[in-house]
């Protein structure tokens, strides 16, 4: 969020880190290949990265031997003269050797500090054995219990869906496995209306009498991740428009979408004001249809939920968009109006 990497005391609480969806969160068993401190399949691994890494041999095993020499480091910490490669290391070159040995298993993510930056270790001085013992899984066993577990954590969801959620870059490749998934009862194909791929329900899919749900969504929840498939399944287009030129945004810096039910039905733009004490809420818009006064109540808790975890004492609210008047009425006398502008 603009103004803030998140709350003062943020910590990892997971002794690794492994990037599918950006910020989705993982269990060891959704791993691309087995255990922490696997190798991952060439599939989840972007191309650029293995061939950046193929052309400089020589860096990545300096950059092993600084691990086991130093310690956990970050992509900034190479970014210095090394006298034996006669080169500078820049931080792109650092970053891409990170993570080539991270995709190979060669290194673990410690933690996360403030700014989200990773530090890297060695899985033994890091994992306990019990991860470090277990048995890594083919490529192929591993792809496709990724599908199942993307199936079953989708409800409904196409070839492409499946593969997205767990960052498998080539989903044609996918489809053998989707098939084998199918022949052994996994997944069940269906027809959902409008939609022109065919689609997959996994067989233990539960259908919730009703969905109780209330979330201010990261832009890189895995729910909004997968533009088509949000398209697809709320009618609802988003778009990061964190680089787009101000003059051209529609929405703001940094909007979060507001899922409340089954539907996302607005989003917010949000600002962290850490030297005023403050949650800027600089637009609320509605989607087409929604009850503003219906959907504001809840928005407003989970507004406070934010500040709270951002450790910021007020939320205050700017003049823009649908929401941003029915945020006013639900919400006082304790959501204050924003005059910074």
């Amino acid at each position: 969020m603009p103004g803030d990497a998140g709350p003062p005391s943020t910590r990892s609480s997971r002794p690794w880190d492994i990037e599918y969806s950006r910020c989705t969160p993982v269990t060891r068993r959704d791993e691309c290949c087995g255990p922490p401190g696997s190798r991952r399949p060439e599939s989840c691994t972007p191309s650029h990265v293995t061939r950046r890494a193929n052309e400089n041999p020589r860096l990545v095993e300096a950059v092993r031997q600084r691990i086991r020499d130093s310690g956990p480091i970050t992509a900034a910490d190479l970014e210095q003269r090394v006298d034996k490669l006669g080169s500078w290391w820049s931080w792109d070159d650092g970053k891409v050797v990170l993570e080539h040995l991270f995709h190979r298993g060669e290194v673990v993510v410690v933690r996360r500090k403030r700014d989200f930056t990773r530090l890297y270790d060695l899985p033994e001085r890091v994992l306990p054995a019990s991860a470090l013992d277990a048995p890594t899984p083919t490529e192929a066993e591993a792809r496709k219990e990724l599908l199942a577990i993307a199936a079953r954590s989708m409800g409904v969801a196409t070839l492409e869906d499946m593969a997205d959620y767990h960052r498998q870059w080539r989903p044609r490749s996918s489809k053998p496995l989707v098939a084998e998934l199918v022949e052994e009862g996994v997944l069940l194909p269906v027809t959902v209306e409008g939609w022109t791929k065919p689609a997959y329900l996994h067989r233990d899919a539960k259908l919730p009498r009703a969905v109780d749900a209330r979330a201010l969504l990261s832009p890189f929840d895995s729910l909004v991740w997968h533009r088509d498939r949000n398209e697809r399944l709320f009618d609802f287009h988003y778009r990061i428009e964190i680089y787009t030129p101000a003059p051209k945004r529609v929405y703001g810096y940094y909007v979060l979408p507001y899922l409340l039910g089954d539907r996302i039905v607005g989003r917010v733009d949000l600002k962290a004001d850490r030297p005023a004490g403050v949650l800027r809420v600089q637009g609320a818009y509605a989607e087409p249809g929604v009850d503003t006064a219906a959907a504001a109540s809840p928005l407003i808790e989970e507004l406070r939920l934010m500040a709270e975890w951002l450790e910021l004492d007020i939320v205050a609210s700017a003049d823009r968009g649908e929401l941003a008047e029915a945020l006013r009425r639900a919400g006082r006398p304790r959501l204050e109006q924003d005059h910074s502008e």
